[in-house]
């Protein structure tokens, strides 16, 4: 396999792991939910589209157009994922809470027919800006790295 695409999704996955010690760290309580879960510190889609970067840019130099092309996309995710996802999750905790109301309120009027879903909306979707820098340094290193294990390999292959 690609050793980019290697060191993308192997970036995403360590910094989904991590996610369960900073759940740990916040709630004093082990789980491996966060696993599965999307937001939370690190950004895992920060540190894979930022070790993409990083690892492109070590091997093909920073003028190279493969270089441009993972900087602009890494960008585009890392701020879709503090932007557009993160304000998505936070109108989804308003309608809970709304919904939570309407169904409290409805025991006062009996007319008010009310039917409550059976799951609430996703919450977490996005991160804070810190989450995203967090994913995007941890990436960056990762990427820089794997490229340098990649250049020491080589150096051995020719020597």
């Amino acid at each position: 396999m690609n050793r980019g695409i290697l060191t993308s999704i192997s970036a995403i996955a360590l910094a989904q792991g991590l996610k369960i010690l900073t759940h740990k760290k916040v709630s004093g309580k082990w789980s491996l939910k966060p696993i599965l879960q999307t937001g939370g510190m690190p950004s895992s889609h920060s540190a894979g589209v930022a070790s993409l970067a990083s690892y492109v840019a070590a091997n093909r130099g920073t003028r190279h157009i493969e270089t441009s092309i993972a900087v602009v996309f890494g960008s585009i995710v890392m701020y879709d994922a503090q932007g557009v996802r993160r304000h998505t999750g936070e109108i989804a905790r308003l309608v809970n809470d709304l919904e939570d109301n309407i169904e409290t309120i409805s025991g006062d009027f009996p007319s008010l027919e009310f039917v409550k879903r059976e799951k609430e909306l996703k919450e977490l979707l996005g991160h804070q800006p810190l989450e995203v820098l967090v994913g995007a340094l941890f990436g960056i290193f990762y990427g820089l790295a794997s490229a340098r294990l990649e250049d020491r390999k080589q150096d051995q292959i020719e020597a």
